[in-house]
């Protein structure tokens, strides 16, 4: 078994991993000759202004006095410069965004493995590419930029990471900071040569992040009115900057300025997926190079803006972020064609180069071309452009270079998944094997399969030996060849052994086959249809929530298709009066949009409830309850109490903008820690160890509850305790003797293995429970694929100051704690029912890895955090089951 597992653990990790490198890897190409249109620039500097978070209807939207939130930027649309709506693309995350705004390429796929705040690959920018550049503000951005920059000319000045406080009574100062420090800084250079010198050279770029709007809005909401005035702070010190940088030089015309967001933030205070709050940020740019304000009559854009804003006579321009903007450009048209036809080379080396990458490594006659783009057309649009550039015939000249672009795009997206069908075909072909053989080892150890032919093991033939050695070395020639990576070996050459494995079987193959005609067509039929069915709902409850409110109303009427609504009325009764209360859950938003600490206490109240509940009725059953187990009980019903008091607490301070008082802070950490170890100090009888640790996580999981969700694992642990107790009335059922009662079975109760009984068909029902459970678990208040769908002040008792790790971990609890009362229901349903923990264990992964089979054609490697993170979690999720299961049983583009 332990061979058998560290496969097990390998063929999974394997499974994942190579996720990265079929959707995952960096598109980026490095190794071009760089490009550069030889006219002057119409600017020396540029000023980069990027409020994080705003929203562009905050921005430009009236206030209800009708008067502007940022009258310094309404009046450079109106007077100075040119305004439009810059559309972001997904994941609307700091990184990507600021990226796309600086590098010029959207989010790296390769991105999701690594987080945002580090450069999963290198990359060049504007900064890294200026003369000089200046930043001022967030750690958490500017060193990203900053990072392995060669030479000595980014200069990054940031504040504290502790300062950035959600819970601070004032975050507008990490604006005002900014504000403040870029002030000073040149007053100093006015008394240093040095400095000035540097300031007054030319491809200088000036960056000044500003944080204090997203913060305020992940902690009131951007509907407060915290989030409204810090936008008025943030247009003022603009208003300022600018002035002094008219001032210190002189009003020479040669400074550019563009002011926009990196992304929106939707209205319950999160960001990160597609919702046009999120995607639509201002941009507005002014100065050198620059359009200046063009009245118009009538503008057509499918949205109502326009009017809301009171900005119908001014031309709005709209804008991909990330592309080059033409139409803002104030230049003449030989300076726009020269740009993009500039642009298009560069493009267009970088499809050049990563065609030759592919060649050299695959086989001439397997090579295929991107037929779409080849050397002829190339040079024949590149010859075209340049002779219309000099018949001075710009627009056809542009038209030629953007469809250029378009063509090398899609000839470097061609070859970048060069090999994706085949590395899916071998990762899929293992992974089959895999399943198969899992399967057959259920059948051959763990049933009552009838067995055929003679008993004795036959050894398999040289023959079939011989047949994978020769196969193994012909892939492992084929892949040197080629110069394929080193991990494509691993994806090619596992299916070999795992292959052999499954055909030295035949025998249990065989019998399988032998059994399958025996049966019925009907039964056969109808047991195919409802595992199919099953197995499908698992699948799209990964997409579709309210599929995990279908499957819990049809476990409802589990008693009625059985004799447990005669045998166990009231047990039944439990059962489904808790499927239908788990069932809402689903149907509700995810957590975050709408708090409620009320509803938190209100969780708490009920396992207190339940608690003095269960106290009396062991104070009646027991003895020696009040002199031995009393006491622990009594500390964990303190500590939700406590916890229920932290939460109520820490909201109000919050709302006075009094902070984290530090003993709440001190009172959660402690709470957490002993949550750990109070359960393990309750008596091992079944009943009371699951309940001690029900109340040890209700705790923490109270004090990480903003709303609704606070109400989620109790009802879940309801449901459990419903389900044990039904397994032990369905065992009884079938005529299996069971020799304990759920109240005196032991957790440290040693199974004779003697006694231990063979996998029947009710048993793949209990396997598949457990799969849709841990769904629930995971998906039933949200979707953990995306940070997006959780409430970062759910994590406000334990810190406030912005720590991603911390936080991060502390959600990651948060999302665990169902997982864990499942998992520990289910150690009790294969003790009470007598089960082989190794046969139950496997089907549990052969039901998983067919979802996971599912999930390996539906990864997407591109759109936001959820749609990515949904269809990666997937195949993570199914190497949980695996792990965790186990556990309980001794868990365009620019280089």
């Amino acid at each position: 078994m332990l061979l058998f597992f560290i496969l097990g653990l390998l063929v999974h990790f394997v499974f994942f991993a190579s996720i990265f490198d079929i959707y995952f890897t960096s598109p980026l190409v490095h190794g071009m000759t760089p490009q550069f249109t030889s006219l002057p620039p119409p600017a020396r500097r540029l000023v980069l202004f990027v409020a994080d978070g705003l929203r562009a209807d905050s921005l430009y939207e009236l206030d209800e006095n009708g008067d502007s939130r940022a009258p310094f930027i309404r009046n450079i649309i109106m007077h100075e410069g040119s305004w439009g709506i810059s559309h972001t693309r997904v994941p609307t995350e700091s990184r990507p965004g600021h990226v796309a705004l600086i590098a010029g390429f959207y989010e790296d796929v390769s991105a999701v493995a690594k987080g945002w705040k580090e450069n999963p690959v290198e990359f060049d920018s504007l900064l890294n590419e200026s003369k000089y550049t200046w930043g001022w503000g967030s750690p958490d951005i500017l060193s990203m930029f900053a990072k392995d920059v060669s030479g000595d000319h980014v200069f990054i000045h940031t504040y504290d990471a502790d300062d950035e406080d959600f819970g601070a009574h004032d975050v507008t100062k990490l604006d005002t900071w900014v504000f403040d420090n870029v002030k000073e800084f040149f007053r100093a250079a006015r008394n240093n040569q040095s400095l000035f010198s540097k300031l007054n050279e030319e491809k200088i770029v000036f960056f000044l992040h500003l944080l204090g709007i997203d913060t305020n809005g992940h902690a009131h909401r951007p509907s407060s009115r915290e989030y409204k005035d810090n936008i008025k702070i943030v247009d003022a010190g603009i208003k300022e900057i600018v002035s002094m940088f008219k001032h210190f030089y002189g009003n020479d015309g040669k400074t550019a300025f563009v002011f926009t967001a990196d992304h929106g933030m939707t209205d319950w205070g999160v960001h990160g997926a597609g919702h046009p709050s999120e995607t639509l940020t201002p941009f507005v740019t002014w100065g050198a190079g620059i359009k200046y304000p063009q009245n118009v009559s009538t503008q057509q854009f499918e949205d109502a803006f326009l009017k809301e804003w009171k900005l119908e006579n001014w031309k709005r321009q709209d804008i991909n972020q990330g592309i080059l903007p033409l139409d803002y450009l104030n230049n003449t048209d030989l300076f726009k064609a020269e740009s993009i036809f500039t642009n298009a080379i560069q493009i267009l080396e970088q499809f050049k180069v990563k065609m030759t990458q592919k060649k050299e490594v695959t086989l001439s006659f397997l090579f295929t071309p991107f037929k779409l783009l080849s050397e002829s057309k190339q040079h024949n649009i590149l010859r075209k452009a340049r002779s219309y550039i000099k018949q001075r015939k710009y627009d056809e000249a542009i038209s030629l270079c953007k469809e250029l672009i378009h063509l090398a795009l899609k000839g470097l997206s061609y070859y970048h998944t060069y090999d994706r069908f085949f590395l899916g075909i071998t990762v899929v072909l293992g992974f089959v094997g895999w399943t198969s053989y899992a399967s057959l080892l259920i059948l051959k150890f763990h049933s009552n399969l009838p067995r055929g032919g003679s008993k004795e093991v036959k050894k398999p033939s040289r023959l079939l030996q011989y047949s994978f050695v020769a196969i193994g070395v012909l892939v492992a020639f084929f892949l040197l060849i080629q110069a394929y990576p080193w991990t494509y070996y691993i994806y090619c050459l596992l299916p070999v052994p795992i292959w052999y494995a499954v055909l030295r079987e035949f025998q249990v193959i065989q019998d399988l086959v032998a059994s399958l005609l025996s049966c019925p067509p009907s039964h056969f039929v109808g047991y195919l249809l409802v595992s199919t069915l099953g197995i499908e709902v698992l699948v799209l409850s990964f997409f579709y929530r309210y599929m995990l409110t279908a499957g819990l109303i049809a476990f409802a009427g589990w008693p009625f298709i059985t004799q447990l609504w005669t045998r166990a009325k009231r047990t039944s009764l439990n059962w489904i009066f808790f499927s239908l209360l788990l069932a809402v859950f689903p149907l509700m938003p995810v957590v975050g949009r709408k708090p409620d600490i009320s509803l938190v206490m209100t969780a708490g109240l009920l396992v207190l409830l339940l608690s003095l509940f269960v106290v009396a009725s062991l104070t009646k059953r027991k003895d020696s309850f009040v002199n031995e187990e009393l006491p622990l009980h009594l500390l964990q019903m303190l500590s939700m109490v406590l916890s229920m008091y932290v939460v109520y607490s820490t909201d109000n301070s919050l709302l006075k903008k009094q902070g984290l008082p530090l003993i709440n802070q001190i009172i959660s950490w402690i709470i957490l820690a002993s949550s750990f170890v109070l359960p393990l100090l309750s008596p091992p009888i079944l009943f009371e160890r699951l309940f001690s640790i029900l109340l040890s996580l209700m705790s923490t999981y109270i004090l990480l509850s903003r709303g609704y969700e606070a109400l989620f694992p109790l009802v879940l642990s309801c449901l459990m305790f419903a389900w044990i107790h039904m397994e032990q009335e369905t065992l009884q059922q079938s005529g299996v003797s069971c020799k304990q009662k759920v109240n005196s079975i032991q957790f440290i109760y040693n199974t004779d293995l003697t006694q231990l009984r063979q996998l029947c068909l009710d048993d793949i029902r209990r396997a598949f429970f457990l799969v849709f459970f841990l769904v629930t678990a995971f998906f039933g208040t949200g979707n953990i694929a995306s940070v997006n769908s959780f409430d970062v002040t759910s994590v406000y008792c334990f810190l406030t100051v912005f720590s991603p790790f911390i936080m991060g971990a502390l959600m990651m609890w948060k999302i665990l704690i169902p997982f864990v009362l499942v998992m520990c229901a289910f150690e009790a349903v294969q003790l009470t029912t007598q089960l082989s923990s190794k046969g139950l264990f496997l089907m549990v992964l052969v039901i998983s890895d067919i979802m996971a089979l599912h999930f390996f054609f539906l990864v997407r490697d591109y759109g936001s955090w959820l749609d990515i993170g949904t269809r990666s979690f997937q195949k993570l999720f199914r190497g949980l089951d695996f792990c965790t299961t186990k556990s309980f049983y001794p868990n365009p583009r620019k280089s």
